[in-house]
């Protein structure tokens, strides 16, 4: 039970940290959103819709991946699949820098964000709660390295119910910075957003770093416990 609360919990943290990217990947849409101005309650109400809409995409997500998860978990590959998601999340990092692709890759990234914008303007003209949600539904699926990494790890939670919460509380954990940009992101120069940014990939090496621990299973308490890799449940050893 104990291990299981402290995977939700990291999915908050997770969630909270990485968010910070989101201030110089996803600032033109969040600026961009057509929120009600009529005071500062509507404009809080319609950002808290758009990021339950992101959210609810997310949960959708992480009961897909974690169905993956669980398929890994019976056959006993759960650690072997620990191992690979941190490679995975160390790379994600160090490619760019090590093929110097990183402003290319972001151009792409701000012309995608920006075709999509166009793609739903009607959306984005219309100031309403539903036009709200609806957008935040779509964003979920806008391709991000943090929300690629988080459901690397809801497939390591082995499960349905567990992806699908943990991607939830992932997307809790963005909230407070995401509202925070819908409501004053405009003041917050692009040179400052890049700069918040950079926190991001540390933070990705380090949980990277501590999920091969995990995998290895050296025997250090709470980081990497020990245990069998490789071993089949018993179900799946009967004939």
């Amino acid at each position: 039970m104990t291990g299981i609360l402290e995977f939700y919990i990291a999915a908050l943290i997770f969630g909270f940290f990485t968010s910070f990217h989101c201030i110089g990947m996803c600032g033109p849409i969040a600026i961009a959103l057509p929120l009600k101005k009529n005071n500062w309650v509507s404009k809080v109400i319609s950002s808290l819709l758009y990021n339950f809409g992101r959210t609810i995409t997310y949960g959708v997500l992480g009961a897909v991946f974690g169905l993956l998860g669980k398929g890994f978990k019976m056959s006993g590959f759960q650690q072997w699949v620990s191992i690979a998601v941190g490679i995975l999340m160390i790379l994600s990092v160090l490619f760019p820098m090590m093929f110097k692709q990183k402003q290319v890759f972001d151009r792409i990234m701000y012309g995608f964000v920006g075709k999509m914008i166009s793609a739903f303007r009607k959306l984005f003209q219309k100031s309403s709660y539903p036009s709200l949600f609806f957008i935040g539904l779509l964003n979920g699926l806008l391709p991000c390295g943090p929300v690629y990494a988080a459901i690397a790890l809801a497939i390591v939670g082995g499960g349905v119910i567990s992806g699908s919460i943990y991607m939830i509380l992932f997307g809790i954990g963005t909230i407070p910075i995401m509202l925070s940009l819908n409501l004053i992101g405009h003041t917050i120069s692009l040179s400052m957003r890049n700069k918040i940014r950079k926190i991001v990939p540390v933070f990705i090496v380090i949980i990277g770093l501590l999920f091969i621990l995990r995998g290895l299973e050296l025997g250090i308490p709470f980081i990497s416990p020990p245990g069998k890799m490789l071993v089949p449940h018993e179900k799946m050893m009967m004939p």
